[in-house]
Protein backbone atom coordinates (compact mmCIF):
# COMPACT_ATOMS: atom_id res chain seq x y z
CA UNK A 1 0.00 0.00 0.00
CA UNK A 2 1.58 3.83 -0.94
CA UNK A 3 -0.32 6.69 -0.40
CA UNK A 4 1.95 10.52 0.20
CA UNK A 5 4.93 9.19 -1.38
CA UNK A 6 6.43 6.14 0.76
CA UNK A 7 5.13 2.64 1.20
CA UNK A 8 2.93 1.42 3.86
CA UNK A 9 3.77 -2.34 3.91
CA UNK A 10 3.78 -5.33 6.50
CA UNK A 11 7.60 -3.73 7.73
CA UNK A 12 6.44 -0.58 8.28
CA UNK A 13 3.08 -1.34 10.06
CA UNK A 14 5.00 -3.74 12.29
CA UNK A 15 7.88 -1.24 12.67
CA UNK A 16 4.36 1.42 13.95
CA UNK A 17 3.42 -1.51 16.84
CA UNK A 18 6.07 -0.02 19.05
CA UNK A 19 4.69 3.35 19.19
CA UNK A 20 1.26 1.80 19.78
CA UNK A 21 2.81 0.04 22.71
CA UNK A 22 4.85 3.89 23.90
CA UNK A 23 1.73 5.96 23.21
CA UNK A 24 -0.99 4.06 25.45
CA UNK A 25 1.91 3.90 28.50
CA UNK A 26 3.09 7.45 28.46
CA UNK A 27 -0.75 8.64 28.19
CA UNK A 28 -2.26 6.51 30.73
CA UNK A 29 0.64 6.06 33.24
CA UNK A 30 1.65 10.13 33.11
CA UNK A 31 -1.40 11.64 33.90
CA UNK A 32 -1.68 9.02 36.71
CA UNK A 33 0.98 10.26 38.33
CA UNK A 34 -0.49 12.80 40.99
CA UNK A 35 -3.05 10.42 41.62
CA UNK A 36 -0.25 7.56 42.46
CA UNK A 37 1.46 10.17 44.45
CA UNK A 38 -1.54 10.21 46.44
CA UNK A 39 -1.95 7.53 47.11
CA UNK A 40 1.13 6.34 47.92
CA UNK A 41 1.59 9.65 50.42
CA UNK A 42 4.62 10.82 48.11
CA UNK A 43 5.53 14.42 47.18
CA UNK A 44 5.48 16.07 43.82
CA UNK A 45 9.27 15.44 43.47
CA UNK A 46 8.84 11.99 45.04
CA UNK A 47 6.76 10.91 42.22
CA UNK A 48 8.93 12.51 39.71
CA UNK A 49 11.05 10.07 40.16
CA UNK A 50 9.46 7.84 37.86
CA UNK A 51 10.70 9.92 34.72
CA UNK A 52 13.99 9.28 36.72
CA UNK A 53 13.35 5.67 36.85
CA UNK A 54 12.06 6.27 33.37
CA UNK A 55 15.44 8.03 32.38
CA UNK A 56 17.59 5.11 33.75
CA UNK A 57 15.91 2.73 31.49
CA UNK A 58 16.37 4.91 28.45
CA UNK A 59 19.64 5.57 29.44
CA UNK A 60 20.52 1.92 29.42
CA UNK A 61 18.66 1.41 26.21
CA UNK A 62 20.90 3.44 24.71
CA UNK A 63 23.67 1.29 24.91
CA UNK A 64 21.69 -2.05 24.69
CA UNK A 65 20.09 -1.57 21.60
CA UNK A 66 22.84 -1.01 19.24
CA UNK A 67 24.39 -4.23 20.55
CA UNK A 68 21.29 -6.30 20.63
CA UNK A 69 19.68 -5.45 16.90
CA UNK A 70 23.34 -7.06 16.33
CA UNK A 71 23.44 -9.71 18.25
CA UNK A 72 19.47 -10.90 18.06
CA UNK A 73 18.74 -9.09 14.60
CA UNK A 74 15.98 -5.85 14.88
CA UNK A 75 13.08 -8.60 14.95
CA UNK A 76 14.70 -10.18 17.47
CA UNK A 77 15.47 -6.90 19.80
CA UNK A 78 12.06 -5.45 19.26
CA UNK A 79 10.43 -9.15 20.42
CA UNK A 80 12.40 -9.09 23.43
CA UNK A 81 11.56 -5.47 24.22
CA UNK A 82 7.96 -6.27 24.01
CA UNK A 83 8.62 -8.95 26.80
CA UNK A 84 10.82 -6.65 29.02
CA UNK A 85 7.50 -4.20 28.58
CA UNK A 86 4.92 -7.04 29.50
CA UNK A 87 7.01 -7.85 32.46
CA UNK A 88 7.67 -4.18 33.66
CA UNK A 89 3.47 -3.63 33.46
CA UNK A 90 2.75 -6.17 35.51
CA UNK A 91 5.28 -5.07 38.11
CA UNK A 92 4.47 -1.43 37.81
CA UNK A 93 0.24 -2.09 38.06
CA UNK A 94 1.13 -4.37 41.74
CA UNK A 95 3.47 -2.13 43.02
CA UNK A 96 2.49 -1.45 46.21
CA UNK A 97 5.69 0.98 47.06
CA UNK A 98 7.47 3.49 45.40
CA UNK A 99 10.66 1.56 45.51
CA UNK A 100 8.51 -1.30 43.87
CA UNK A 101 7.15 1.02 41.02
CA UNK A 102 10.22 2.75 40.41
CA UNK A 103 12.30 -0.39 39.59
CA UNK A 104 9.36 -1.23 37.65
CA UNK A 105 9.63 1.79 35.44
CA UNK A 106 13.14 1.33 34.89
CA UNK A 107 12.69 -2.23 33.05
CA UNK A 108 9.78 -1.12 31.74
CA UNK A 109 11.63 2.12 30.01
CA UNK A 110 14.10 -0.11 28.62
CA UNK A 111 11.77 -1.96 27.01
CA UNK A 112 10.16 0.46 25.24
CA UNK A 113 12.77 2.55 24.32
CA UNK A 114 15.03 -0.67 22.85
CA UNK A 115 11.69 -1.31 21.07
CA UNK A 116 11.09 2.47 19.90
CA UNK A 117 14.81 3.11 18.83
CA UNK A 118 15.11 -0.55 16.86
CA UNK A 119 11.73 0.82 14.68
CA UNK A 120 12.68 4.63 14.17
CA UNK A 121 15.70 3.16 13.09
CA UNK A 122 13.79 0.57 10.64
CA UNK A 123 11.52 3.40 9.41
CA UNK A 124 14.87 5.10 8.72
CA UNK A 125 16.07 2.69 6.85
CA UNK A 126 12.92 1.50 5.16
CA UNK A 127 12.24 4.98 3.74
CA UNK A 128 15.27 7.12 3.47
CA UNK A 129 14.48 10.48 2.49
CA UNK A 130 10.96 9.84 2.96
CA UNK A 131 11.54 9.05 6.60
CA UNK A 132 10.36 12.40 8.63
CA UNK A 133 6.61 11.09 6.56
CA UNK A 134 7.03 7.63 7.95
CA UNK A 135 8.48 8.50 11.47
CA UNK A 136 5.64 11.17 11.83
CA UNK A 137 2.61 9.24 11.14
CA UNK A 138 4.43 6.53 13.29
CA UNK A 139 4.52 8.61 16.01
CA UNK A 140 0.79 9.74 14.61
CA UNK A 141 -0.27 5.95 15.32
CA UNK A 142 0.77 5.90 18.03
CA UNK A 143 -0.78 8.58 19.97
CA UNK A 144 -3.61 8.44 18.51
CA UNK A 145 -3.94 4.95 20.07
CA UNK A 146 -2.98 6.70 23.36
CA UNK A 147 -5.34 9.35 22.98
CA UNK A 148 -8.06 6.62 24.85
CA UNK A 149 -5.59 6.26 27.81
CA UNK A 150 -6.55 9.27 29.52
CA UNK A 151 -10.10 8.97 28.52
CA UNK A 152 -9.40 5.25 30.05
CA UNK A 153 -7.89 6.74 33.61
CA UNK A 154 -10.52 9.05 33.78
CA UNK A 155 -13.03 6.48 33.70
CA UNK A 156 -11.33 3.96 35.70
CA UNK A 157 -10.98 6.75 38.51
CA UNK A 158 -14.41 7.76 38.09
CA UNK A 159 -16.05 4.02 38.75
CA UNK A 160 -13.31 3.59 41.72
CA UNK A 161 -10.63 1.17 40.00
CA UNK A 162 -8.40 3.26 40.41
CA UNK A 163 -5.48 3.93 37.76
CA UNK A 164 -3.96 0.62 36.81
CA UNK A 165 -6.30 -1.48 34.79
CA UNK A 166 -5.98 1.15 32.33
CA UNK A 167 -1.99 1.40 31.88
CA UNK A 168 -2.27 -2.52 32.61
CA UNK A 169 -3.49 -1.98 28.85
CA UNK A 170 0.28 -1.90 27.95
CA UNK A 171 0.78 -5.23 28.36
CA UNK A 172 -1.64 -6.73 25.98
CA UNK A 173 -0.29 -4.20 23.39
CA UNK A 174 3.18 -5.44 24.03
CA UNK A 175 2.30 -8.89 23.59
CA UNK A 176 0.59 -8.27 20.30
CA UNK A 177 3.26 -6.64 18.65
CA UNK A 178 5.80 -9.42 19.12
CA UNK A 179 3.79 -11.29 17.72
CA UNK A 180 3.12 -9.22 15.23
CA UNK A 181 6.52 -8.66 14.51
CA UNK A 182 8.04 -11.77 14.66
CA UNK A 183 5.92 -12.56 11.89
CA UNK A 184 8.34 -10.14 9.68
CA UNK A 185 10.35 -11.82 7.46
CA UNK A 186 14.29 -10.74 8.41
CA UNK A 187 16.06 -8.55 5.64
CA UNK A 188 16.31 -4.93 4.30
CA UNK A 189 15.44 -2.38 6.93
CA UNK A 190 14.91 -5.93 9.16
CA UNK A 191 18.04 -6.24 10.15
CA UNK A 192 19.31 -9.54 10.59
CA UNK A 193 21.79 -10.30 13.04
CA UNK A 194 25.22 -9.89 13.01
CA UNK A 195 24.99 -7.25 10.04
CA UNK A 196 27.09 -4.26 10.78
CA UNK A 197 25.04 -2.22 8.70
CA UNK A 198 22.59 -2.17 6.12
CA UNK A 199 22.25 1.46 5.29
CA UNK A 200 22.86 2.66 1.82
CA UNK A 201 26.43 4.42 1.11
CA UNK A 202 26.48 7.63 1.51
CA UNK A 203 27.63 8.54 -2.36
CA UNK A 204 24.39 7.98 -3.63
CA UNK A 205 22.97 10.17 -1.16
CA UNK A 206 23.56 11.95 1.98
CA UNK A 207 23.04 14.69 4.09
CA UNK A 208 26.25 17.29 3.78
CA UNK A 209 26.67 19.80 6.46
CA UNK A 210 29.88 21.01 6.05
CA UNK A 211 29.96 20.76 9.82
CA UNK A 212 28.90 19.09 13.07
CA UNK A 213 26.53 21.94 13.92
CA UNK A 214 23.24 20.27 12.52
CA UNK A 215 23.32 16.86 14.66
CA UNK A 216 23.86 19.09 17.77
CA UNK A 217 21.43 21.67 16.67
CA UNK A 218 18.61 18.51 16.45
CA UNK A 219 19.87 16.66 19.72
CA UNK A 220 19.00 20.53 21.28
CA UNK A 221 15.43 20.27 19.68
CA UNK A 222 15.02 16.84 20.90
CA UNK A 223 15.87 17.55 24.21
CA UNK A 224 13.17 20.45 24.36
CA UNK A 225 10.80 18.51 22.65
CA UNK A 226 11.12 15.81 24.90
CA UNK A 227 11.34 17.69 28.06
CA UNK A 228 8.02 20.02 27.37
CA UNK A 229 6.12 16.50 26.52
CA UNK A 230 6.63 14.58 29.49
CA UNK A 231 6.89 17.96 32.01
CA UNK A 232 3.46 18.66 30.54
CA UNK A 233 1.97 15.01 30.37
CA UNK A 234 3.40 14.46 34.31
CA UNK A 235 1.78 17.40 35.84
CA UNK A 236 -0.71 18.94 33.78
CA UNK A 237 -3.40 16.95 35.75
CA UNK A 238 -2.02 18.94 39.12
CA UNK A 239 -2.27 22.14 37.14
CA UNK A 240 -5.83 22.18 35.97
CA UNK A 241 -6.96 20.73 39.73
CA UNK A 242 -5.05 23.39 41.10
CA UNK A 243 -6.03 26.26 38.69
CA UNK A 244 -9.62 25.45 37.76
CA UNK A 245 -10.66 23.06 40.93
CA UNK A 246 -11.83 20.01 38.31
CA UNK A 247 -12.07 16.63 40.40
CA UNK A 248 -9.12 14.02 40.06
CA UNK A 249 -10.94 12.53 37.15
CA UNK A 250 -11.95 15.38 34.89
CA UNK A 251 -8.00 16.72 35.14
CA UNK A 252 -6.48 13.48 34.18
CA UNK A 253 -8.88 13.26 31.32
CA UNK A 254 -8.13 16.67 30.24
CA UNK A 255 -4.67 15.44 29.25
CA UNK A 256 -6.59 13.61 26.35
CA UNK A 257 -7.08 17.10 24.79
CA UNK A 258 -2.93 17.41 24.58
CA UNK A 259 -2.57 13.70 22.77
CA UNK A 260 -5.37 14.84 20.50
CA UNK A 261 -3.49 17.65 19.06
CA UNK A 262 -0.63 15.69 18.98
CA UNK A 263 -2.28 12.76 16.76
CA UNK A 264 -4.12 14.89 14.47
CA UNK A 265 -0.59 17.16 13.67
CA UNK A 266 1.33 14.36 12.88
CA UNK A 267 -1.16 13.34 9.88
CA UNK A 268 -0.59 16.81 8.68
CA UNK A 269 3.17 17.54 8.95
CA UNK A 270 4.18 13.96 7.73
CA UNK A 271 3.07 14.19 4.25
CA UNK A 272 3.55 18.17 4.76
CA UNK A 273 7.59 17.22 5.45
CA UNK A 274 7.68 15.96 1.70
CA UNK A 275 7.03 19.70 0.50
CA UNK A 276 8.06 21.91 2.83
CA UNK A 277 11.48 22.38 4.69
CA UNK A 278 11.61 20.07 7.46
CA UNK A 279 13.22 22.67 9.71
CA UNK A 280 10.66 24.92 9.36
CA UNK A 281 7.73 23.25 10.20
CA UNK A 282 10.12 22.04 13.74
CA UNK A 283 10.52 25.39 14.11
CA UNK A 284 6.43 26.70 13.90
CA UNK A 285 5.76 23.85 15.63
CA UNK A 286 7.88 25.17 19.32
CA UNK A 287 6.22 28.60 18.59
CA UNK A 288 2.79 26.99 18.44
CA UNK A 289 3.40 24.90 21.63
CA UNK A 290 3.96 28.48 23.52
CA UNK A 291 0.57 29.39 22.77
CA UNK A 292 -1.24 26.27 23.61
CA UNK A 293 1.26 26.70 26.86
CA UNK A 294 -0.17 30.17 27.39
CA UNK A 295 -4.05 29.39 26.96
CA UNK A 296 -3.39 26.32 29.44
CA UNK A 297 -0.98 28.66 31.91
CA UNK A 298 -4.08 31.40 32.01
CA UNK A 299 -7.01 28.81 32.30
CA UNK A 300 -9.96 28.59 35.08
CA UNK A 301 -11.92 26.07 33.85
CA UNK A 302 -11.32 22.62 32.73
CA UNK A 303 -12.85 22.53 29.51
CA UNK A 304 -10.72 25.93 28.16
CA UNK A 305 -7.46 24.07 29.93
CA UNK A 306 -8.28 21.51 27.57
CA UNK A 307 -8.83 23.69 24.61
CA UNK A 308 -4.85 24.47 25.30
CA UNK A 309 -4.18 21.13 25.91
CA UNK A 310 -4.61 20.66 22.77
CA UNK A 311 -3.39 23.68 20.75
CA UNK A 312 -0.14 23.07 22.72
CA UNK A 313 -0.13 19.29 21.29
CA UNK A 314 -0.65 20.52 17.73
CA UNK A 315 3.10 21.93 18.62
CA UNK A 316 4.45 19.05 20.90
CA UNK A 317 3.34 16.55 18.42
CA UNK A 318 5.45 17.52 15.21
CA UNK A 319 8.30 18.49 17.37
CA UNK A 320 9.43 14.86 18.65
CA UNK A 321 9.37 13.53 15.14
CA UNK A 322 10.72 15.91 13.26
CA UNK A 323 13.61 16.51 15.04
CA UNK A 324 14.51 12.46 15.37
CA UNK A 325 14.28 12.25 11.47
CA UNK A 326 16.41 15.28 11.13
CA UNK A 327 19.08 13.90 13.35
CA UNK A 328 18.95 10.59 11.77
CA UNK A 329 19.41 12.58 8.26
CA UNK A 330 22.79 13.94 9.68
CA UNK A 331 24.25 10.40 9.90
CA UNK A 332 23.72 8.46 6.54
CA UNK A 333 24.62 4.62 7.02
CA UNK A 334 25.00 5.16 10.75
CA UNK A 335 21.44 5.45 11.23
CA UNK A 336 21.36 3.23 14.44
CA UNK A 337 23.84 4.36 16.32
CA UNK A 338 22.91 8.31 16.01
CA UNK A 339 19.41 6.68 16.80
CA UNK A 340 21.21 5.17 20.64
CA UNK A 341 22.52 8.94 21.23
CA UNK A 342 19.28 10.33 20.74
CA UNK A 343 18.11 7.52 23.10
CA UNK A 344 20.49 8.89 25.49
CA UNK A 345 20.20 12.39 25.58
CA UNK A 346 16.16 11.80 25.25
CA UNK A 347 16.47 9.31 28.54
CA UNK A 348 18.53 12.81 30.66
CA UNK A 349 15.43 14.85 29.13
CA UNK A 350 13.53 12.37 30.83
CA UNK A 351 14.99 12.06 33.62
CA UNK A 352 15.06 15.66 34.47
CA UNK A 353 12.25 17.55 33.46
CA UNK A 354 9.34 15.75 35.06
CA UNK A 355 11.46 15.75 38.76
CA UNK A 356 12.80 19.31 38.12
CA UNK A 357 8.90 20.87 37.56
CA UNK A 358 8.00 18.35 40.58
CA UNK A 359 10.62 19.94 42.86
CA UNK A 360 9.92 22.91 41.61
CA UNK A 361 5.93 22.70 42.01
CA UNK A 362 7.06 21.56 45.82
CA UNK A 363 8.42 24.93 46.34
CA UNK A 364 6.51 27.54 44.28
CA UNK A 365 3.43 25.75 42.88
CA UNK A 366 2.34 23.94 39.95
CA UNK A 367 1.35 27.08 38.08
CA UNK A 368 4.29 29.24 38.88
CA UNK A 369 6.36 25.85 37.70
CA UNK A 370 4.92 25.74 34.09
CA UNK A 371 6.58 28.73 33.29
CA UNK A 372 9.48 26.51 32.76
CA UNK A 373 7.79 25.09 29.74
CA UNK A 374 7.98 28.13 27.06
CA UNK A 375 11.56 28.83 27.90
CA UNK A 376 12.39 25.50 26.47
CA UNK A 377 10.34 25.76 23.73
CA UNK A 378 12.31 28.49 22.63
CA UNK A 379 15.70 26.76 23.30
CA UNK A 380 14.21 24.28 20.73
CA UNK A 381 12.97 26.97 18.29
CA UNK A 382 16.21 28.75 17.77
CA UNK A 383 17.87 25.10 17.75
CA UNK A 384 15.65 24.37 14.79
CA UNK A 385 16.53 27.87 12.97
CA UNK A 386 20.27 27.10 13.41
CA UNK A 387 19.82 23.76 12.15
CA UNK A 388 18.19 25.10 9.13
CA UNK A 389 20.26 27.50 8.56
CA UNK A 390 23.35 24.88 7.88
CA UNK A 391 21.71 21.59 7.08
CA UNK A 392 21.63 20.79 3.21
CA UNK A 393 19.63 17.51 2.60
CA UNK A 394 20.23 15.66 -0.38
CA UNK A 395 17.70 12.35 -0.98
CA UNK A 396 18.58 9.03 0.92
CA UNK A 397 17.70 5.80 -1.12
CA UNK A 398 15.34 3.28 0.94
CA UNK A 399 16.41 0.26 1.78
CA UNK A 400 14.23 -2.55 -0.11
CA UNK A 401 13.05 -5.99 1.91
CA UNK A 402 15.57 -8.35 0.30
CA UNK A 403 13.68 -11.03 -1.79
CA UNK A 404 13.92 -14.56 -0.90
CA UNK A 405 15.15 -14.17 2.79
CA UNK A 406 13.78 -16.71 5.24
CA UNK A 407 11.31 -16.07 7.44
CA UNK A 408 13.20 -17.73 10.31
CA UNK A 409 16.65 -16.31 9.47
Amino acid sequence: MSSEGFPRDRMTIAFYGPFVVWGWLLYSFNPSVPLLADELGISAAQAGLHGTAMAVGAIVASFATPLLVRAQGRRGAIVVAGVAVLVGVVALVAAPSLPWSLAAMAVLSWGGNVSISSAQAGLALRHGSKASAALTEGNGVGSSVGLLGPLAVGACVAVGWGWRPAVAVTAVLALATAVVVSRIPVGGAMTPAHAVDTAPAPQRGAVRTGSRVPAWCFLVTLVAAISMEFATTYWATGLVIEQTGAGPGIAAATTAGLVAGMSAIRFVVGPLSLRVPSTMLLAVAFVVAIGGWAILWTATTPWVAMAGLVVAGFGYGATYPLSVALLLATAPGRADAMQARATLVGGLAIGVAPFALGALSDVVGTHQAFLVVPVVAVAGAVGAVLGGRTIRVQPVPAVELEPGVAADR
